[in-house]
């Protein structure tokens, strides 16, 4: 007897194939047969005129410390993502030797969340005793290790600095650690060269993981971030994943085709190199940003100094190379406070607005929010209108590219309930699915979920996840096809989609009729 069988839905098994009207068995958290399987079940499910899939694969999230303070992982779960990936960016909640500094850059952090562990395994083990609700993979970040070894100073790796790194780095490996990661347009990441870079990713390749970079630059100078880490890829011949690759604006018009023409060469000569894009133009990422690199030196409480200082408010406005062009070209109205524990009444609005509501120009508003921040002020975070669509669908086009959120994983009650960090959040899945993959034609169903499902699971290793077939776990998801969409917006993003209907993680209903269950089935995920 089986535990549950999804009757007469249309299954897809993740590999792209069209989908054909079958049955699927689940016995003991597994796949156990599929095809016509009778009714011998504890549990039959309707599924006429639905479709049938592996639960959607998101490998790049920031949940590391929001799955802490709530582990229900409904966001995601409520739009079909059974497994997640963490510590993306290069910022993970682990190691954590140097504690403070950990903290302080952490995003999603809530105010008081302590760490309480030292490695990575621990991490993990803390992460597993929370039981989320669905599973979670994490990279070890380089941010985080350079902060453990480094500390915050503005200056290259010694000799000794990259041998202790690269070591944290094999005993993060060692401990579960899925892959490593690099933010290279944050602090203090930003602060490394090519040659730190290589070393690192020689880490991941001497244990077969993956290396992902969010890149140092893509507009301006999207070549040089770019040639960056194809280098790093080439020179250490690590598994690269190209993190949210899609050109920001200020990138010219032919940026896109070039970045696909960089990957392509380097790709012939030996190296692998995968890459993956967000279904919007909006993107997130921390206020403080708006910064030059040198108002960071000295750590939070230097910074707050020089924002306290009147006649240093010209120079921090005076950024020459700001992370999002957005600011240079003064598109107040593209860029949304998403975060502030001092200025909730101003979180969804924009800066053009936010700026008329306190009389000032929108960038002194800026600066005046980071400092009333305080030593929240990594905690404090922006969305913008960051993306051209058209850079997005030619990238999405390519047949190995994946599909991610680039969010944190929320909720609509507890402790994240206020909480918002970017519009993919509640409804990215369906917004690939309906709008870009059925709306826009860009490829068939089954074409749409291997982006979500066998093709993220290859690429992160994920043994016996991402598919339909015996013997794999039972990460399910039921959904309407013609149905499905996003509702969530800038303005309003913590909307779940329509049409989903069903979501079984490891054989267990996290979803059932299109509401969140109380069971949390999910599994850390340890390479």
């Amino acid at each position: 007897m089986f535990d549950v069988i999804f009757k007469n839905g249309t299954v897809f098994d993740g590999s792209g194939a069209r989908g054909e009207v079958r049955d699927v068995g689940v016995r003991d958290g597994r796949i156990e047969a599929i095809g016509a399987l009778g009714e011998d079940a504890r549990q039959l499910v309707d599924c006429s005129g639905l479709t049938v899939a592996p639960g959607f694969i998101d490998i790049h999230t920031h949940s590391d410390a929001t799955l802490l303070s709530d582990p229900d992982g409904y966001s995601l779960l409520m739009q079909g993502v059974t497994t997640e990936i963490i510590g993306n960016c290069g910022f993970s909640c682990a190691p954590c030797l140097k504690r403070e500094l950990v903290e302080r850059f952490m995003v999603g952090r809530l105010p008081g969340q302590a760490f309480t562990w030292s490695s990575f395994g621990e991490y993990l083990d803390v992460l597993q005793a929370q039981r989320p609700g669905l599973n979670v993979g994490a990279y070890v970040g380089h941010n985080t290790v350079r902060l453990n070894v480094v500390g915050n100073e503005p200056r290259g790796a010694t000799d000794d600095e990259l041998q202790y790194m690269g070591n944290i780095m094999r005993r993060s490996l060692e401990e579960g650690a899925i892959g490593v990661s690099s933010g290279l347009e944050y602090n203090p990441g930003f602060n490394s060269d090519l040659r730190e870079l290589v070393e690192m990713a020689k880490v991941a390749k001497e244990f077969d993981a993956v290396y992902a970079s969010h890149i140092r630059n893509r507009d301006w100078n999207y070549e040089m971030g770019l040639g960056e880490a194809l280098a790093t890829a080439r020179l250490s011949q690590a598994r690269l994943q190209l993190s949210h690759l899609a050109p920001k604006t200020g990138a010219p018009a032919h940026a896109a085709e070039h970045m696909l023409e960089m990957i392509e060469w380097t790709r012939q000569g030996g190296a692998d190199v995968g890459f993956d894009v967000i279904p919007h133009e909006w993107g997130p990422t921390f206020l403080y940003t708006i910064l030059p690199k040198w108002a960071y030196e000295g750590g939070v409480p230097s910074m707050l100094q020089r924002l306290a200082d009147p006649g240093q408010r010209a120079a921090l406005k005076n950024n020459t190379f700001p992370q999002w062009k957005l600011v240079a070209q003064k598109r107040w109205s593209e860029l949304v406070l998403t975060r502030s524990a001092g200025n909730r009444e101003l979180v969804g609005l924009d800066f053009a607005e936010i700026g008329r509501r306190r009389g000032v120009d929108p960038h002194d508003a800026i600066l005046d929010i980071l400092l009333e921040e305080g030593e929240a002020v990594a905690d404090c975070t922006w969305a913008g209108r960051i993306s051209e669509d058209q850079d997005i669908r030619l990238l999405m086009s390519q047949p190995g590219c994946a599909v991610i959120s680039d969010a944190i994983t929320l909720n609509t009650s507890g402790p994240l309930k206020d909480v918002q960090f970017a519009p993919t959040a509640f409804g990215w899945t369906a917004r690939f699915l309906g709008h870009y993959a059925r709306d826009l034609g860009m490829m068939d169903l089954g074409e749409g979920i291997r982006r979500l499902t066998s093709l993220p699971a290859q690429r992160m290793g994920l043994k016996a996840r991402g598919s339909l077939q015996k013997g794999y776990h039972a990460d399910v998801v039921v959904f309407d096809a013609h149905r499905i969409s996003d509702r969530s917006s800038v303005q309003n993003m913590a909307k779940s989609p329509q049409g989903l209907l069903h979501v079984m993680v490891n054989g267990q209903f996290a979803v059932k009729d299109g509401a969140r269950t109380a069971v949390r089935a999910g599994q850390v995920l340890r390479r």
